[in-house]
């Protein structure tokens, strides 16, 4: 395992979360997919995947990286902004817009989305835990239904470059 990048920070910081995805853009995804996040309270081999999306307000490029799952081949994330009672800026632009782009190690997506709701919702938040114990933590922080998105691939694009931040 030493050649799995691991967290030596304290989870939740801006500076290791900027680290990490420089990492992943500076290596085109061969570095960052794969993360040692057990100081986060996860597991050794945690799944890291990147979004990209626009700006509702700025126009601005944004890439983050985030913990992902995958479920009947769809990508899923969380909103989950560590427990906060609001949702990550993320969160918005993406509903303000019809498709997000993914990346996940070396492959890159241009992606719909949707939110899932229900007894499906129920059932992807309970895989989502079970793959990432920290967002049920998160969860008993804040009164909000932590938000789920799920992008499914309709092409594929290039991967995300740092020159995508300017």
């Amino acid at each position: 395992m030493d050649d799995i990048p691991t967290i030596t920070r304290p989870a939740g910081t801006f500076e290791w979360v900027k680290e990490h995805r420089k990492l992943y853009l500076r290596s085109g995804g061969a570095q960052g997919h794969i993360m040692d996040i057990t100081g986060a309270g996860g597991y050794p081999f945690g799944t890291h995947c990147m979004i990209r999306y626009r700006g509702r307000k700025s126009g601005k490029t944004y890439i983050n990286a985030l913990t992902y799952g995958d479920i009947g081949g769809e990508v899923v994330i969380c909103a989950s902004k560590g427990g906060a009672d609001t949702p990550p800026q993320w969160y918005h632009n993406i509903l303000a817009s019809e498709t997000v782009d993914f990346q996940i190690a070396t492959q890159a997506f241009r992606a719909t989305w949707r939110e899932p709701e229900g007894a499906e919702r129920e059932k992807v938040w309970a895989f989502m835990v079970d793959c990432y114990p920290f967002y049920g933590e998160y969860q008993t922080r804040t009164e909000r239904q932590i938000q789920l998105i799920m992008m499914k691939s309709i092409e594929s694009i290039a991967v995300f470059r740092e020159e995508d931040l300017l």
